[in-house]
């Protein structure tokens, strides 16, 4: 058996050795993705925002930068604002020769709103507030008027309190409501001083009608992100009269919302219900009535994104299906719809429609490539930027759905990409990384980040596997609901029903196996180093739930938690919760486990992850935990993107490829690394 191992281990070292055109962990923090896209009316053109990687070792920490681009149909792009800047929120002016954005440019200490000529010229401000950020805005199609978000300023005796050691937090009391704010931009005076609008609640978001006298509201009844998840409501606001006239109810969470263009409808993304866990519905309502009525009734998938036509009551929306998108266009009255794109091209975000809609915009990603920015003209797509060039000189492995049924009959499905240079007949080790949630999917496109292996776990040797365990989008609500009322039940069954599977197409070897994953993947990391130990070689938990009693009480989502996922409370049966939680059977485990969470996490506390460090710590167990300081609910810095990546693959590599029984070294060696860019950069 040692022979055998060392033998694959060297096999796997010539592999690497091999594939220097595959991706590493290196590359991993190169790659540029398109972030917003938006078309001119005229349909000539893309605004555009793509990130700007953060240079490691060189650059201050921070995210990303995003810069602002336009590219013609033809794919020819111009580059406007790019550099160390942060550009968002795009929008056109209604003669297509004007980009609007939000940005802190040159001296700015908070977040104004600018404009920029697209025939040539600076970026000028438009409108900032004083003393506060602009959150988001919305030019009316007139161009006339603005509708602004902004938390209200701070009060000036705040920070000179704090100096005097005032400091104390009255928890969830004492919370300010983002306000809403609309500007006739026919006034001279800059800056300007606008009024908030006087409503009772924290604005969430707003969009115009088009003929710029009312306003699609969103509110909810605090700052506090279970109000936004369970509690939200839209409303029909008229800007004359100054008042909401019309509420429509709706239940469970909220999505978009948008009128058609002669206002007699709104289509509404929402959930069926209240235990609905996604926003996947999609309603239409009646602005006379104010009757919703579902309009892709018993749908077996999640629609994720819509906008009207202009010239009829057409609706264009994407739809997640599977591991698939397509993206399709359905009349108010009826409830058939026709593809525009259909499943398999590219997976498909973020729509948006020209005046004459003729022409689409959205961001695609692939196998292959991440987000970039296509267009559909007669059911034609066409891909316009490439904003990674040297991925085209990388070997890719082989990637494709896979399909099975669970033991008791359940249909799933998940993404896998096989061991680059796979050779039919050799058994690899496995990396099941999987999906947050669970009202999640992951799809069969670009599956590679720093936290999710993909493509550099198979240039290293592996299978990497995406499971779709019950509970995950993309089949419709009833499917969504499957895990709803059974915490790390037969949804981390379905875990070990897919290892079993790829075991059987002889794939797989089953005592290689590592598992990793953030939120409740995490989670399933963490059952799977403990309940399922014996399934599971090596596993990364990433911001993972351990205890769910403990969870319940520290997590700012506690009645979305109750309502969508444990469909009870934890007083209701004590000893149910905590024997769905790894700390329980920390005890059994003999899987060796890296912890890391981000110390700042709001949605699932650090100290989920010191439980169960301490109970597998005192017990003698092969654990480690790593804090990101600055980090929440997800590393979103470049840095320590770096650094958690080096830990994952460090961590499976030393288990799983070379067969070692200790624990690897705990220090990543940056200061050499550090040295190294700086004796290349002299």
């Amino acid at each position: 058996m040692l022979k055998t191992s060392l033998a694959l281990a060297i096999g796997l070292s010539s592999s690497l050795a091999f594939a220097q055109s595959a991706i590493t962990v290196e590359d991993i923090p190169k790659v540029k993705s398109v972030i917003q896209t938006s078309i001119s009316p005229d349909g000539e053109s893309v605004a555009f925002t793509r990130s700007l990687p953060r240079k490691l070792y060189v650059d201050e920490n921070g995210s990303n930068y995003s810069e602002l681009y336009v590219v013609d149909d033809e794919g020819v792009e111009r580059p406007f604002i790019t550099g160390s800047v942060n550009i968002k929120s795009l929008q056109w002016s209604n003669d297509s020769k004007t980009i609007y954005f939000l940005a802190k440019l040159k001296d700015d200490k908070f977040t104004s709103l600018y404009q920029i000529p697209v025939d040539g010229g600076q970026a000028q401000a438009v409108m900032s507030l004083k003393g506060t950020s602009i959150s988001s805005y919305q030019l009316s199609p007139d161009n006339k008027q603005l509708a602004l978000l902004a938390m209200p300023a701070a009060d000036k005796s705040d920070k000179e309190l704090k100096k005097l050691g005032f400091k104390a937090e009255v928890y969830e009391l004492g919370l300010k409501n983002k306000q809403l704010f609309v500007v006739d931009l026919a006034k001279e005076d800059k800056p300007l001083s606008p009024t908030a609008i006087n409503i009772d609640s924290y604005v969430s978001d707003v969009n115009w009608s088009a003929d710029s006298e009312k306003l699609l509201v969103k509110t909810q009844p605090t700052a506090l992100i279970d109000d936004r998840y369970t509690k939200s409501m839209w409303h029909l606001y008229d800007i004359a009269n100054e008042k909401v006239t019309l509420s429509f109810k709706t239940q469970g969470k909220l999505g978009d919302a948008e009128l058609s263009h002669d206002g007699k409808y709104v289509a509404i993304l929402g959930a069926e219900d209240q235990h609905d866990p996604a926003t996947g519905r999609l309603f239409i309502a009646d602005t006379e009535t104010a009757k919703i009525t579902e309009w892709l009734p018993n749908f077996m998938g999640h629609v994720v994104d819509f906008e009207w036509s202009h010239k009829r009551n057409t609706l264009n929306f994407i739809a997640n299906v599977g591991t698939q998108s397509f993206v399709a266009s359905i009349k108010a009255g009826s409830n058939k719809y026709k593809k525009l794109v259909d499943e398999g091209q590219f997976i498909a975000t973020q729509l948006s429609v020209s005046d004459s809609d003729k022409t689409l915009a959205l961001r695609g990603n692939s196998a292959k490539h991440p987000n970039e920015v296509f267009i559909v003209r007669s059911k034609k797509a066409k891909r316009l930027t490439d904003s990674n060039s040297w991925l085209n000189d990388k070997r890719f492995a082989k990637q494709e759905t896979i399909k099975l049924n669970a033991r008791d009959g359940v249909e799933l499905d998940g993404v896998l990409v096989y061991p680059l240079d796979y050779k039919k007949g050799t058994r690899y080790p496995l990396i099941m990384s999987v999906h947050g949630g669970p009202e999640s999917h992951d799809k069969d496109g670009w599956i590679t980040n720093y936290s999710r292996p993909g493509q550099m776990g198979a240039a290293r040797g592996y299978a990497v596997f995406y499971p779709n365990y019950r509970g995950s989008t993309g089949k419709g609500v009833d499917y969504s609901k499957l895990g709803q009322n059974d915490y790390a039940g037969k949804e981390f069954d379905d875990l070990v029903d897919f290892k079993n599977h790829l075991v059987d197409m002889g794939l797989v070897d089953s005592k290689r196996v590592g598992i990793t994953g953030g939120s409740y993947g995490g989670y399933a990391s963490a059952w799977g180093a403990t309940k399922l130990t014996e399934h599971f070689a090596a596993s990364v938990m990433f911001v993972g739930v351990t205890n769910q009693l403990s969870k319940f009480g520290t997590t700012d989502i506690s009645n979305e938690m109750h309502l969508v996922h444990a469909r009870s409370y934890p007083w209701d049966k004590w000893q149910w919760y905590l024997e769905r939680s790894p700390i329980y059977w920390a005890g059994q485990s003999e899987t060796p486990l890296l912890i890391m969470h981000g110390k700042d996490d709001p949605r699932v506390h650090p100290a989920q992850s010191m439980e169960l460090y301490r109970y597998m710590k005192v017990q003698g167990k092969d654990v480690r935990l790593v804090y990101y300081p600055g980090e929440g609910h997800g590393n979103r810095k470049v840095a320590a993107q770096y650094d958690y990546s080096l830990r994952l693959m460090r961590w499976m590599d030393n288990y799983l490829i070379e067969g070692k029984k200790d624990m690897p070294d705990y220090e990543i060696d940056h200061a050499a690394k550090l040295k190294a860019v700086k004796d290349a950069n002299k």
